[in-house]
């Protein structure tokens, strides 16, 4: 039986008065990558957010990690036991520069490897090393998306959630993107929780897949079963 990383349960998530989530139920499988399919407004970047508990939003039901109950852990909690967040729009201090940020994602941990871990980030995203010393919201969109997700990975997560990752990047971006994060769940066995428009990249490198409508689970399998339904070719693939 595949162990899970991630279990949520009757998730239900508002903002103020308004209801976003109304009772989801997700599984994310250690090692896989899983994405949350769905258009604007169907509550995509809210159940990441209810994931780690963020005060922005109020949020119940049951989330598990690795096993652990961490329904009512704080935000910091949540990141210290594992979780990592790429929040959309980067999330990127642009003010600092890039290898302060890695350095600031690195926080959490106490061991004397952070320096190699910046190494092996600056191999995979070339560029970075490039713009080391350069402000961070001075890099284009696609090297602030790249230094996001460094960063992230500074702390060594075991869940690294992703929202909305292609957002504002060209075609090509997404794509070599898409193919980085794919080379590191194989390579680093990083699992993922991928909130995503582009439903064609985020099924291509998926193992199970759910789509979200107005707050519920509309659909979930396998990603290459959902990548041939009609409904789902229909409404995310153009079919």
């Amino acid at each position: 039986m595949s162990e899970l990383m991630l279990s949520v349960k009757n998730l239900v998530a508002s903002y103020g008065q308004v209801d976003v989530l109304r009772g989801l139920d997700i599984e994310v499988i250690k090692g896989e990558v899983c994405v949350i399919l769905g258009a604007n407004g169907s509550g995509k970047t809210t159940t990441l957010r209810s994931i780690c508990n963020m005060p922005i939003v109020n949020s119940s039901g049951q989330i598990t990690l690795d096993g652990q109950d961490v329904s009512s852990s704080d935000t910091g909690l949540i990141v210290q036991k594992g979780v990592a967040h790429v929040p959309q729009g980067r999330g990127t201090f642009p003010e600092l520069s890039t290898i302060d940020n890695l350095h600031l994602g690195a926080y959490v941990r106490k061991d004397n490897e952070v320096e190699d871990d910046i190494d092996r980030w600056f191999q995979m995203f070339p560029v970075l090393k490039e713009r080391k010393d350069q402000a961070a919201g001075s890099l284009s969109g696609g090297e602030q998306q790249m230094l996001a997700v460094s960063r992230a990975l500074m702390s060594r997560p075991k869940l690294l959630l992703l929202d909305e990752p292609s957002l504002g990047l060209a075609p090509l971006i997404i794509e070599d993107l898409f193919n980085t994060f794919e080379e590191i769940n194989k390579n680093e066995g990083t699992t993922m929780l991928i909130v995503e428009q582009n439903a064609n990249l985020a099924l291509g490198i998926a193992d199970n897949a759910y789509v979200l409508e107005t707050g519920s689970i509309a659909l979930s399998g396998p990603a290459a079963e959902l990548k041939s339904d009609p409904a789902v070719q229909e409404a995310y693939l153009g079919a």
